[in-house]
């Protein structure tokens, strides 16, 4: 018997047909997805794949033989993980359905549990607080908990809300208020645990419109381990090897609920969430994410129902800058950094000249001042910046983190489309462009950056057409691509690259 130690991050070629061959898993992950929007990962050379659609359609499960027929398919993807979105639709016949808001049936709430492997316990242990509490509130039938591979999650079963109350109340509203709410309620405790866990432990609430989470029995995404569902009683005994493919201890209790039993926690989370909403607006401030909305009110402001909405050309700046920084080098958090610091250089540098410093960069950054003798002048893709101490990039003594591109550049683009799509879009986009363009600062600002700078939601909307009317034959095409260019190009697979929570 394996220890937990022996899961090690890795992907062990034979696993993957050998897991995915059993009727049993085949059967429960079909059974899960049903109506859900799914998504497959693998892998092609060092690049993430992500396959959402099959012959211009999103991907669906409706029985075990179509989890067979997309390991059949893609296994020269490596496909490996498989991914369902927490929406539950009416209708997934076509690409365009995906963005309606009445076509979303049921909304999955969940809470999303970080940490390190070697920290496992402290992820049981927030799940154990989070399920407590919602015990507490009444609702103990329509919860279960998740071991994903390297975290948890808690989820309540998107049934345990009447349909009266969902009548009222757009699912994804109540999903994200209801955890949104938990998470307030339960903050101290949390917190405590992530001080004792050294900082590794993160909980969230994620739920938003296009937001996928893993299936039962799936293969974790690195560890050859799968994703084993179980109670809160289960809590004490649980044990990573739980989720050893060869012999997982799984419960299908995703199938156990109580309808309604979850309806006052919701009426309770949505009145705090909007008085929050209220007093947030009434003070002249933006209520951001507290209520999930994007979905709809795009569609309206796309129908012509609500005045049109323009991201910002310093928005537009920062995000093309940072999946400019992320497809040359691949790193995430130092792709936001410079993002935000271009986006301030080239707006001040435009009314003052280069060589400015803004007075108040404060403004944009919230760290401590760094000494400039800790500073150093590095130079990316034809650009020259500081960097601090940590690899982040600086304009005069602050430098620019990923936190601060989220309030700056993330959640501005937020109110007027999801950030995901907006960031989806922009890798799109860039992957037209030949890399010499990228790593030149004249060519991307004249050719990347100024013909989208007053258009890039238009931009969004033009890139999701034409995906959805696409002829999607991965095998045949990268075939040829390979055969003329002997490796794929950026435009190809990439389409289905994405960064995955």
């Amino acid at each position: 018997m394996p220890t937990m130690f022996d899961y090690v991050a890795g992907v062990s070629t034979g696993i993957i047909e050998d897991h995915y061959s059993k009727l049993q898993v085949r059967q429960e992950i079909a059974e899960y997805c049903k109506s859900r929007w799914i998504a497959v990962e693998g892998s092609y050379g060092d690049k993430r794949v992500f396959i959402r659609y099959t012959g211009g359609k999103p991907l669906v499960f409706n029985t075990e033989r179509d989890v067979a027929s997309v390991f059949r398919r893609y296994g020269r993807l490596n496909a490996r993980t498989i991914y369902a979105t927490i929406n539950l639709y009416r209708d997934l016949s076509d690409s365009s359905l995906v963005d309606k808001a009445d076509n979303v049936v049921y909304t999955t709430v969940f809470w999303d549990i970080d940490t390190v492997f070697e920290k496992w316990e402290y992820a049981l242990r927030a799940a154990e607080v989070i399920a407590e509490y919602l015990e507490s509130e009444g609702v103990s039938e329509s919860t279960y908990i998740a071991w994903s591979g390297e975290g948890a999650h808690v989820r309540l079963h998107e049934r345990a809300f009447s349909q009266e109350l969902l009548s009222r109340n757009h699912p994804l509203d109540v999903a994200y208020a209801v955890a949104d709410y938990v998470l307030r309620n339960t903050a101290d405790k949390l917190e405590q645990l992530t001080r004792e866990s050294g900082g590794v432990l993160k909980v969230e609430n994620l739920v938003d419109p296009k937001r996928v989470f893993t299936a039962p029995l799936s293969l974790h995404r690195r560890r050859d381990l799968v994703v084993v569902f179980f109670d809160l009683d289960d809590v004490a005994s649980f044990n990573p090897s739980w989720a050893d493919p060869s012999n997982p201890r799984h419960r299908s209790n995703w199938r156990r609920f109580k309808e309604g039993e979850a309806d006052e926690l919701a009426l309770k989370a949505l009145k705090t969430v909007s008085e929050r909403k209220s007093r947030l607006l009434s003070k002249g401030g933006s209520a951001g994410r507290v209520v999930v909305q994007a979905m709809s009110k795009s569609i309206e402001a796309k129908q012509g129902n609500e005045k049109p909405q323009l991201i910002g050309r310093f928005q537009v700046m920062g995000l093309l800058q940072a999946a400019r920084y992320y497809l040359l080098t691949g790193d995430m958090e130092k792709a936001k950094s410079f993002g935000l610091n271009r986006a301030i250089f080239y707006a001040w540098a435009k009314h003052y000249g280069k060589g400015y410093v803004p007075k108040k960069i404060t403004l944009y950054s919230t760290g401590p001042p760094i000494p400039e003798n800790e500073r150093k002048l590095v130079e990316v893709a034809g650009e020259e910046a500081y960097v601090s101490p940590r690899g982040f990039f600086m304009i005069g003594d602050r430098e620019q983190s990923p936190g601060d591109y989220d309030r700056n550049i993330a959640s501005k683009i937020n109110q007027v489309i999801p950030y995901e799509v907006a960031w989806e879009a922009a890798l799109k986009y860039l992957a037209r462009f030949p890399e010499t363009t990228l790593r030149d600062q004249r060519l991307f600002y004249e050719k990347v950056y100024e013909p989208v700078r007053d258009r890039f939601k238009e931009l969004v909307e033009q890139l999701a057409d034409e995906e959805a009317g696409e002829d999607k034959k991965p095998e045949v095409k990268e075939k040829e691509r390979v055969r003329e260019h002997g490796k794929p190009k950026a435009h190809g697979l990439f389409k289905w690259v994405k960064k995955i929570d």
